[in-house]
């Protein structure tokens, strides 16, 4: 398989494991998907291993990616999927127990305030976001970046680094709690829930 990679403008190659995301959902990623509750929404789904994996635990999962070939790729593994925006117009928006923003998903759009405000519309009152953000020490900030690829490079469009050291303070200002911060097989996740009520 190909290497495949987001490159910076300050010419930094960042590596995308795309094999572990065509493969099936990783057990660290099960755990996490365990005590979720249903029906889950998957930002930036990629191929579907997750939502794959939710509707063979028999709950009720939909995946969203803007990518019309990792939708195609999703659906061709039974994984329900719509090619669209997070920011664009989402079934049961207010109405979903649970969404999920792993592998780098975070950076999408570039803002991770603006994204994590958007998954808090999303949610029901009292439901929770599973958010992989990046470990101790990687600086987070807004990037224009490119996918990188044996065959060429794509255009140019925003993106974000979300640090583990700065989770907390960008979902309190997204209007979100942080429930709890794990580390899991070199992979840190942060638990975050729209208030039951709205804030006086």
């Amino acid at each position: 398989m190909r290497a495949v990679a987001l490159r910076t403008a300050g010419g930094e190659a960042i590596p995308l494991p795309v094999a572990r995301w065509r493969g099936e959902a990783s057990a660290v990623e099960r755990a996490l998907l365990a005590d979720l509750p249903a029906p889950v929404l998957d930002l930036g789904c990629g191929p579907g291993r997750l939502v794959a994996a939710l509707l063979t635990g028999g709950r009720a999962a939909l995946g969203v990616d803007a990518a019309p070939a990792a939708v195609a790729e999703a659906s061709a593994r039974g994984a329900v999927a719509l090619c669209r925006s997070v920011f664009d117009p989402l079934p049961g928006e207010g109405r979903w127990a649970a969404a999920l923003l792993l592998d780098g998903n975070v950076g999408i759009g570039g803002d991770p305030l603006a994204l994590l405000a958007r998954v808090g519309e999303l949610l029901a009152p009292g439901g929770v976001a599973v958010v992989e953000v990046e470990r101790p020490g990687v600086a987070s900030g807004r990037l224009s970046v490119r996918l990188q690829a044996a065959d060429g490079e794509g255009p140019w469009f925003p993106w974000a680094r979300l640090s583990v050291t700065d989770v907390v303070l960008v979902a309190d200002g997204a209007g979100l709690r942080t429930d709890d911060v794990v580390l899991r097989d070199d992979r840190w996740f942060a638990r975050l829930r729209r208030p039951a009520r709205s804030r006086p």
